[in-house]
């Protein structure tokens, strides 16, 4: 009997303690209200505690991407990720940067962190524009070597650098310049002729040439300018004059005190030169043999473009302002052209600006 009614008040006393425990601990389930005490909580959104530090490891050189992710000396913290830069002075730069003061030069990292780096030669620095010894200018990189701008292809005339069209091949070219007003035509490989009494000289854009006869004189002056070379007879080519003839007298057959030849034997050319010369009146042009002649108001005051074409068939064609006004069967040349008063016969006269010769390309 005692030994029942001692289990009876075990049972009780555990049951009690059972309960005395659910009592203290009514839930056991954390608290989410309350901080855990064994981590530190950093007040500023978007940073994380790294150490006794808050920082955001979205830029921080020394937690980049996460606690003690350190950034070397050369990278920068951008988006949690060490990035290669420049630092130069007291600026950054990103890798592949371009120096304001110099487009020749740009950040590479690998190569400089602290310094620029220079472009290599022919690297593009602009439009139109290259790099050559460091320095950004018009010019062109053709088979390893720098053109200027400009420059004509050696091996053909009619191809030049144009670094607006390109920086790395020739580009065509219409034409090529054999005489530019308003520059030294001596130094554009231009002769002189004369006898006195004459004057050449220059204005803003143009050449002027100018003859005259003294009073009572037997001769006039003679002024005629002759470029050696320019053509190739045995080949077609176009020639083309932009002239003014201010003044002329009428000229004589053979010659002319304004003219145009497209082939010249020194000094004063031979019969077949002379024969195919065109003369310019003052209204009118033709071939100094007087074989044809076109009406045309020469002297008006005005600058005109006169054109000398040879085909291969050597059928030369003069037109003026575009409009054919001669032709002419079997027009041979020796290359040599001349522009001016050609004879020194007296009262035969004329004063010209010439502003551009050219050969055409074809």
């Amino acid at each position: 009997m005692t030994s029942i009614r001692s289990i009876a008040l075990s049972c009780l006393v555990v049951l009690g303690l059972f309960a005395a425990c659910r009592d203290d601990h009514p839930d056991d389930t954390p608290d989410a209200s309350v901080p855990d005490a064994s981590v530190e909580m950093c007040p500023t959104e978007g940073t994380t505690q790294c150490g006794d530090s808050c920082v955001n490891t979205e830029t921080d050189l020394a937690h980049c991407g996460g606690c003690g992710q350190a950034c070397t000396a050369s990278e920068d913290c951008q988006s949690g990720a060490c990035v290669a830069v420049c630092r130069i002075g007291s600026e950054q730069f990103a890798a592949g940067a371009v120096n304001p003061a110099n487009a020749c030069e740009q950040c590479v990292p690998a190569t400089s962190a602290n310094t620029w780096t220079p472009l290599a030669d022919g690297a593009t620095c602009g439009s139109g524009q290259i790099c050559s010894a460091n320095a950004c200018s018009p010019k062109c990189l053709i088979d390893g070597t720098f053109y200027d701008e400009g420059t004509p292809n050696p091996a053909n005339a009619c191809e030049v650098c144009t670094p607006a069209t390109s920086t790395t091949t020739w580009s065509p070219r219409a034409s090529i310049p054999l005489l530019v007003g308003g520059t030294d035509i001596v130094a554009q490989g231009w002769t002189t002729y004369t006898q006195a009494p004459n004057t050449l000289t220059y204005g803003e854009d143009y050449v002027r040439l100018a003859t005259s006869t003294n009073s009572g004189g037997r001769a006039s002056g003679q002024l005629l300018i002759a470029r050696a070379n320019t053509v190739d007879g045995t080949q077609p080519f176009k020639l083309r004059v932009t002239m003014q003839v201010e003044s002329v007298n009428t000229h004589n057959q053979l010659d002319s005190g304004a003219a145009i030849l497209g082939s010249f034997t020194p000094s004063v050319g031979n019969q077949t030169d002379r024969s195919q010369m065109i003369y310019l009146d003052s209204a009118k042009l033709g071939w100094a043999d007087d074989s044809q002649s076109s009406a045309f108001a020469v002297t008006d005051g005005a600058y005109h473009v006169y054109e000398l074409a040879v085909d291969a068939a050597k059928v030369a064609t003069v037109s003026v302002d575009g409009v054919t006004k001669l032709t002419r069967n079997n027009f041979t040349t020796n290359g040599i052209i001349a522009i001016g008063d050609q004879t020194n016969d007296a009262n035969v006269d004329g004063a010209v600006r010439i502003k551009s010769v050219e050969k055409l390309c074809q």
